[in-house]
């Protein structure tokens, strides 16, 4: 008797603790080195006064993306619900390391003047010796929580990052759709006045009423879309009532001077950082140790350690133990054997895909940052340097009295439609940098998508002349 309760003292000393931090530390830090933003897990009731002051003041100067991205880590509420998992995690794994403890019984009986008392105390040993196994199995299923919520995070961040631009260049985009549809304005009283002395086509005064109807229309969709793309922002960032009233920035980002080379091996980084690889291999590693315990107890399913008091009326008491074993004679575990079997050859199907999805999506995420690259980069140098041309030219001629006002504002026009088409090259570059990113470091969710498209449609060609 005295060495079984020494191996229950040492065995029940390992017993894992609800730790003050949930293990939440471990996301934290995997959050900050993938986004140099950091995150937060909000247990209590109320949302702490720092974190209030801190989202506030990030909220009271206009917002680049990486205080966008801090904002939405910090105040998401979904985000915070994934967080959750983490906490039910551990919770199984420190449940998995206590043990059920022992199973007190207790009979009597009559038989005329005779009464025969029983006592016994059981214990659950198969459950006592398993209870490494248990524990290994769940503390892989922890890590891989632990995981898929700094992935959560991460897919979060990339979100948020994607919104900021849109919000941007949307905002963008319906300032220059206003100079078009000022410079429609202009010109359609222009030719109203024109028209109305004779001195103007009935055709042409048609036709720069028509743009200007048409330019009016393009600058409202340019609106709602800015607007559209503003709430997206908001929603990632958990704001609402005076949250919504943060500023942007009046224009994107400019274009770095050199793309990312190709010639690293962003494969190699992928799988060695990716969260979405790194919780695949640890669903692996679960699932091959909960085999193991279900191997350990197929034969036999109970194992019972008792101790026995029996006394009787007149008769000296009786003391003694008794070992229970359950064999399932109808059930040898072959089914729970196969099952977990197969668990865990569809776990390593995964793990092998994930790997494989990886490699592909940094390759195809980093071929489209590559194109949107060149194609800005030769808005930039080559598209917007000729249009800035043409107008000087036109210009002069202006000056010189070789072309009329109507081809200056036309000419206006088509160079605004330019400059809104490098916006929109500039925009669909920041949010290809954003996905190769995400595939560097966590599954990115648009690997598969069709490319971007322009929150604001272009400007109407110019009307004839």
């Amino acid at each position: 008797m005295r060495s079984v309760l020494i191996l229950l003292v040492f065995l029940l000393g390992g017993c894992a603790s609800l730790r003050p931090d949930a293990g939440f530390s471990d996301v934290e830090r995997a959050v900050e080195q993938r986004t140099g933003a950091q995150t937060m897990w909000v247990r209590s009731g109320g949302e702490p006064e720092p974190l209030r002051a801190r989202v506030e003041a990030l909220l009271g100067k206009p917002l680049g993306p990486q205080e966008a991205v801090q904002v939405a880590l910090l105040n998401n509420p979904g985000l915070q619900a994934a967080y959750a998992d983490v906490g039910i995690a551990e919770a199984d794994l420190v449940q998995a390391s206590r043990w059920r403890g022992p199973t007190f019984s207790f009979a009597r009986m009559r038989r005329g003047d005779e009464t025969e008392w029983e006592r016994s105390v059981f214990f659950d040993v198969l459950g006592l010796l398993t209870i490494p196994l248990s524990v290994a199995g769940e503390e892989a299923r922890f890590a891989a929580a632990k995981d898929r919520a700094a992935a959560e995070a991460l897919r979060v961040a990339l979100d948020t990052r994607k919104a900021w631009f849109s919000a941007v260049a949307a905002r963008e985009s319906a300032r220059y759709m206003a100079q078009v549809k000022e410079a429609a304005e202009a010109s359609a009283i222009l030719a109203q006045r024109m028209a109305s002395v004779g001195n103007w086509s009935k055709l042409n005064h048609a036709r720069e009423q028509a743009f200007y109807a048409e330019a009016t229309a393009q600058f409202a969709r340019a609106s709602q879309a800015e607007a559209s793309a503003r709430e997206r922002l908001a929603r990632l960032m958990g704001l609402w009532g005076e949250g919504l009233k943060f500023s942007l920035p009046e224009r994107l980002p400019d274009l770095p001077p050199t793309p990312k080379a190709a010639g690293s091996d962003f494969e190699s980084q992928a799988l060695a950082q990716r969260l979405d690889v790194q919780a695949a291999r640890r669903d692996t590693e679960a699932l091959a140790k909960a085999l193991n315990l279900t191997n350990a107890t197929r034969f036999i399913s109970m194992i019972d350690f008792g101790v026995h008091s029996k006394s009787e009326t007149g008769q000296s008491s009786q003391r003694g133990w008794e070992i229970e074993l359950g064999i399932p004679l109808f059930d040898f575990g072959g089914a729970r054997a196969a099952r977990a079997q197969r668990q865990y050859m569809q776990s390593v199907d995964r793990a092998i895909e994930a790997a494989i999805h990886a490699r592909s999506e940094v390759r195809e995420t980093y071929g489209a940052y590559r194109t949107s690259y060149d194609i800005a980069k030769h808005y930039r140098d080559e598209v917007i340097p000729l249009r800035k041309k043409i107008s000087e030219e036109m210009l002069l001629r202006y000056n010189g009295m070789l072309s009329s006002v109507f081809e200056l504002l036309a000419d206006a026009r088509e160079q605004v439609a330019a400059v809104n088409g490098y916006i929109d090259t500039l925009r669909d570059f920041w949010l290809a940098e954003s996905d190769f990113q995400m595939a560097l470091t966590g599954r990115s969710p648009t690997a598969n998508a069709a490319p971007a498209r322009s929150a604001a449609p272009a400007a109407p060609a110019a009307a004839g002349h």
